[in-house]
């Protein structure tokens, strides 16, 4: 049975123009990161732009599609990225199978298109002992002369959940459920509502909860979980990496790849992973690639 809907007045004779607005409706709806959503309406506007803003959408062959593409590559003012070709045959691929699968379309012409993976490099992560370096710095830090909670709880909280340095700058100490110890939680928030998609519930280990508690003490956060500014934070990690003798430095985006590669080592369902790491099914197919060749065993 279709999950698909489109608007009860689009039909094969509505306009690219026309099926646009109906088709970011479905892209809300499915969960599609804003940055998806926006780049993909892009694409169909230079498709529109090509073909004709007013061309009826069942009137649009796999021809036209090819030579569209061909356009692209060949023939079109500034040359198209391997990437950006590739996120447009994607677009081509999902706007015109939304189609199909709502009964707009009796066939999807998009299907026949060839995708070409774009080969990207791989996003650097931490190594086992690496992380076991970082973690014995910090944890030191908890019982030195002049304690320091903070970047214990930070790198710890990174490496357990995965989220985006934005998610973690939104943390408020409302976020944090702490009424079962022995299975605390944190919610993912946020503000805006299109956004809602990507909330989420993740579980936190027990043994975070001490370095949580002197944090708590020692920094005495009103609002936010973390009361300072972003830079502060990768200062923090700055300054831990050196400690840890970690070249190149460690970053959120770092610790996040590391998180995803180590869960997915663990046998973390990928369904699950997907929704821990709060991404589209869209955007999870490029970076599941990337996970399971990041924790593919040595040649």
């Amino acid at each position: 049975m279709s999950t698909a809907t489109a608007a009860p007045s689009l039909t094969a004779q509505s306009s690219l123009a026309e099926a646009q607005e109906p088709f970011r409706e479905h892209m809300l709806r499915q969960g599609f990161a804003e940055n998806t959503i926006k780049a993909f309406l892009g694409d169909l506007n230079i498709l529109a732009g090509y073909l004709g803003s007013h061309k009826p959408v069942g009137e649009i062959a796999t021809r036209d599609l090819n030579d569209f593409l061909a356009y692209l590559l060949l023939r079109r003012g500034k040359p198209c990225s391997p990437k950006s070709y590739a996120r447009r045959v994607t677009t081509l691929k999902v706007f015109f199978g939304w189609l199909a699968e709502s009964g707009v379309l009796p066939h999807d012409p998009a299907a026949a298109l060839v995708h070409r993976p774009t080969p990207t490099p791989l996003p650097a992560i931490l190594y086992d002992d690496q992380v076991e370096r970082l973690l014995s710095v910090t944890r030191d830090l908890l019982w030195a002369p002049q304690p320091d909670a903070r970047p214990y709880l930070l790198v710890s909280l990174l490496l357990q959940t995965g989220i985006k340095k934005s998610e973690c700058m939104g943390i408020e100490l409302q976020h944090l459920d702490l009424s079962n110890p022995r299975a605390p939680v944190l919610f993912i928030r946020y503000r805006n509502p299109r956004m809602a998609h990507k909330e989420r519930r993740l579980a936190l280990s027990p043994q975070l909860l001490p370095a949580l508690q002197q944090y708590l003490r020692q920094y005495q956060p009103q609002v936010r979980l973390f009361e300072c500014t972003a830079r502060n934070l990768e200062y923090v990690l700055g300054d831990m990496a050196r400690l840890a003798d970690i070249p190149g430095g460690v970053s959120f985006e770092q610790l996040r790849w590391t998180a995803a590669v180590r869960d997915y080592r663990r046998g973390v369902p990928e369904e699950q992973l997907r929704q821990k790491l709060g991404l589209s099914r869209i955007s999870w197919r490029d970076t599941l690639e990337k996970i399971r060749r990041l924790a593919a065993p040595a040649l």
